[in-house]
């Protein structure tokens, strides 16, 4: 669970658009299900870079959709205007927090904003597996920009199994030469 308290003070002026681009992927979420999302409106405030379109986690969103019906009830208000975007609104940054922790899960992508001490945005896979007796990949990509990360907890590795965590063409911008 992520809590943006520690972000409001550097954040300021960055908190409605970054509750826009939270919110508008919720309801996208719960509006139009697994449907990939080619072209979201990236605000300034995200740091990194974001692999589009944005692919969903069928079985995140299936186990986390009951938390997302009760953010969207939570942050309708907000939305909608009837309550102001503030800084100082503990129940409104703690509300984004679990919003963005459910969306990274569920796009398997970090969402970072400006002032945050973490990771930039970017892809990440988180991979729990008990025993491989075939193959399994966490990342595989002819072009990655950005930072990427594979975590991989993995029990056995059968004879003939294998497990790769990150295959890549390139990771990260190109380097001049």
């Amino acid at each position: 669970m992520t809590d943006f308290s520690a972000l409001s003070a550097v954040i300021g002026a960055g908190l409605t658009p970054t509750m826009t681009f939270l919110y508008q992927r919720l309801e996208r979420l719960l509006d139009r299900g697994a449907a990939s999302e080619p072209d979201p409106e990236i605000p300034a405030e995200l740091t990194g870079t974001l692999t589009l379109p944005l692919q969903v986690d069928v079985g995140q969103l299936a186990a986390r959709r009951q938390e997302l019906e009760q953010l969207r009830s939570e942050l309708s208000v907000y939305h909608r205007g009837s309550a102001r975007i503030d800084l100082t609104d503990a129940p409104l940054l703690q509300a984004l927090g679990r919003l963005r922790g459910n969306l990274e899960e569920i796009y398997g992508q970090r969402l970072t904003f400006v002032g945050e001490e973490r990771q930039e945005s970017g892809p990440f896979v988180r991979q729990h597996t008990d025993r491989v007796a075939g193959q399994q990949t966490g990342m595989h990509a002819d072009e990655i920009t950005g930072e990427a990360s594979v975590i991989q907890e993995i029990g056995t590795v059968e004879q003939g199994g294998v497990n790769i965590g990150m295959r890549a063409r390139r990771i990260g911008d190109p380097r001049p030469s």
